[in-house]
């Protein structure tokens, strides 16, 4: 009886279907098996019908794949759109350094107290080389182009176009990459900021806003978290 199973498990399967596959691209990305960054071959398939393991007949296409060189596992193309741990590392700091900038342009003030606190935020996010002196010189530029500054209509528009499409363009593809905590922090860092030399402007308020808009924050939990960072005691 053992010999009869050993037969029947050593015979071919008489017909089946196969996939070719062929690598159209290649590069890096975040695999989420491995859970870090890995390069990864592009696949396209063609499906074959196969007699004794030879294939024969076209049976259509395969839907394509992206396939992890270390892992080799296998995911849609939409696993592409995530990215890589380098990337997202730019993103977040791209996206402090703006929040920074902007809030210091609404705030109309350059006193050191919120020069410190908005370059101990950028430096905390990874640009080590930033100093007061830069941070000044890019905020006269924006102050310029936004009209606020020392001395501007308090009454005035803060966050003009300009400035509200900039931190949609930074903010709006970091966010549905981050968790809410993470969205959070970034108003967060922002608001620090604001309130490093007293209570919110009525500019910093609307530039903050903006900011957690462009995070795909409620406007109730944006109230939230500037409320309760006005509450914080420095």
């Amino acid at each position: 009886m053992g010999s009869t199973k050993g037969q029947r498990a050593l015979r071919p399967v008489l017909c089946g279907v196969r996939t070719v596959w062929d690598a159209v691209g290649d590069g890096v990305f975040f695999c989420s098996g491995c859970g870090g960054d890995r390069n990864y071959r592009h696949l396209t398939g063609r499906r074959r019908l196969t007699v004794l393991g030879v294939p024969l007949v076209g049976r259509g296409e395969a839907e394509p794949v992206v396939e992890c060189a270390a892992c080799l596992a296998r995911y849609a193309p939409e696993a592409l759109e995530h990215p890589t741990t380098t990337r997202f590392s730019a993103m977040l700091r791209e996206a402090v350094h703006t929040v920074t900038l902007a809030v210091l342009a609404a705030g109309g003030t350059t006193s050191r107290t919120v020069l410190e606190a908005a370059v101990a935020t950028v430096r905390d996010a990874g640009l080590d080389d930033c100093t007061q002196e830069q941070l000044y010189t890019v905020v006269e530029v924006l102050a310029a182009d936004t009209g606020y500054g020392s001395g501007a209509d308090p009454a005035a528009e803060a966050c003009g176009p300009t400035l509200a499409i900039e931190l949609h363009e930074v903010l709006a593809p970091l966010a549905p990459h981050l968790a809410t905590a993470g969205r959070e922090s970034v108003l967060l860092q922002g608001a620090r900021i604001a309130l490093a030399d007293g209570p919110y402007r009525a500019a910093e308020r609307q530039v903050l806003t903006t900011v957690g808009t462009a995070l795909h924050l409620p406007d109730e939990d944006i109230a939230r978290l500037l409320a309760a960072a006005a509450r914080t005691p420095s």
